[in-house]
């Protein structure tokens, strides 16, 4: 592949169809452009989906990584993360010879036409993205990357990361491309194959525009920008969502204060196609593999430029803030004294539909509650083993053994399946603190329980009914 250099960026939409299915992920069939011959570097969350869907659009993939346990289970097509459709992808790669996976990058990019770098960008210190592992890449690497292979960052990276890779390299055979990843934990499969938009960026338009076109067969805008504009585009959406849900959170805390209800309240803006509905739902707070880094990350950009981006330290601060108001809610529902309260969790991922624990504000609350002294234990469908801190069961209704209050954390739908009468047995306290505001509060209020949720009116307190 030959990229032929550009003097100006340009900016270009185009729209394609696929026959693709939301419903049916596992069952696409694919039609794809002419196969490329694709490396994908990390088979985390984002490397995994990028490798196992480019293989399904037809591309010839390999998928690297360091660690030669988790190659020999892939390579047996057992998948560890938790997320619909990503295993059959999986699966089907490796039947049809298109995906496979190996240990170490070196080798396996010699004859390669794309370098997905999908490596972790963990937080570092101080806030700023860590890019050690993106110039470890780089390093072993560069020498050895064919001349016109693009080389393609897919994690999220700062905004002067593709220059920074390009100065490692000291080549100007091979460009360098942004291409960001929209994934969202739960449904990536269906976000990678039904994408909002596919963003990429290069100095070099030319190859900006063929890494574009490995995704031909998929029916979304392709917007062709300069790499610092594609770098940002990530964070600037990313800060935006996690804006959006400390707005709502405080305006959910506006609503206890003032008698009004916040599903009402969130249901009314919704409307409004300049807001829109997602990310319209209060809770514990935001956390995952991406918001809490991302917001820190593009504080520490803007401080690097001189800029004091108050809106969005203030925004990490709501969501600290309401983390703590969880807790203060939960207090108030076991008598004001932590120490020595039995709480029972229902939930600890960060969002349902995933087994990821990065930065989730279940566990945010759990730590808080800990350390005043409750006795936690906790359950989530997802989620197995011990954690430090609290008891992890495999039973829900455990949780509610003895406890003073049961308090759900993550928007599981199963929670809503529960038998809260039997809940109510188990239980030597009333209280249920619904963060999500998941349940619905007529059934717990029917099991003699009280309910309590984010920003919405507190049920009337109804005693537990004695079992004889």
């Amino acid at each position: 592949m030959a990229h032929a250099g550009a003097q100006h960026v340009v900016r270009s939409i185009r729209t394609r169809s696929i026959p693709f299915s939301r419903r049916s992920t596992a069952a696409v069939t694919f039609s794809s452009m002419s196969a490329a011959r694709i490396v994908v570097v990390g088979t985390g969350y984002v490397g995994l989906t990028t490798g196992a869907c480019l293989a399904g659009l037809g591309h010839r993939v390999t998928c690297v990584d360091v660690d030669q346990a988790k190659v020999a289970r892939l390579s047996a097509g057992r998948v560890d993360i938790l997320e619909p459709g990503l295993s059959e992808l999986v699966s089907r790669g490796l039947t049809s010879g298109r995906l496979n996976f190996v240990v170490g990058a070196r080798d396996a990019v010699r004859d390669a036409e794309a370098v997905f770098l999908c490596v972790p960008t963990p937080m570092g210190a101080g806030g700023s993205a860590d890019l050690r592992a993106v110039e470890a890449v780089t390093t072993e690497i560069g020498d050895v990357i064919p001349a016109g292979c693009a080389l393609i960052t897919k994690s999220t990276v700062p905004v002067g990361t593709s220059k920074r890779i390009q100065a490692m390299l000291g080549r100007t055979d091979v460009p360098v491309v942004s291409n960001p990843e929209f994934l969202r934990e739960g449904t990536a499969v269906e976000d990678f194959l039904g994408p909002d938009r596919i963003v990429v960026g290069s100095d070099d338009v030319a190859a900006a525009r063929w890494v574009g076109d490995l995704y031909a067969d998929l029916a979304a805008p392709v917007v062709v920008a300069d790499a610092a504009s594609a770098e940002l585009v990530k964070y600037a959406a990313n800060c935006f969502l996690a804006m959006k849900l400390s707005y709502v959170n405080s305006i959910a805390e506006l609503c206890e204060r003032l008698g009004a209800d916040i599903d009402l309240v969130t249901e009314g803006m919704g409307y409004d196609r300049r807001i829109g509905r997602s990310f319209l739902k209060p809770g514990p707070g935001w956390g995952g593999s991406c918001l809490p880094k991302d917001t820190s990350a593009l504080v520490r950009v803007a401080e690097s430029v001189q800029y004091d981006f108050t809106l969005l330290t203030s925004a990490i601060e709501e969501n600290i803030a309401q983390r703590d108001r969880i807790v203060a809610k939960i207090a108030g529902a076991v008598g004001g004294t932590l120490a020595g309260s039995r709480i029972g969790l229902l939930g600890l991922a960060f969002k349902a539909g995933t087994n990821d624990l990065r930065d989730s504000p279940a566990l945010a609350v759990a730590s808080v509650l800990g350390a005043l002294g409750a006795e936690l234990t906790a359950y989530d469908p997802a989620i197995g083993g011990q954690l430090a801190g609290m008891t992890v069961v495999d039973d829900p209704y455990q949780v509610a053994k003895a406890a003073d209050a049961v308090v759900v954390l993550t928007e599981w739908d199963e929670f809503k399946r529960l038998d809260w009468h039997y809940m109510a047995e188990q239980m030597d306290g009333d209280s249920v603190v619904d963060t999500r505001n998941l349940l619905e509060p007529r059934q717990i209020l029917d099991a003699g329980l009280s309910w309590q949720g984010v920003g919405r009116p507190r049920a009337a307190l109804r005693r537990k009914v004695a079992v004889s």
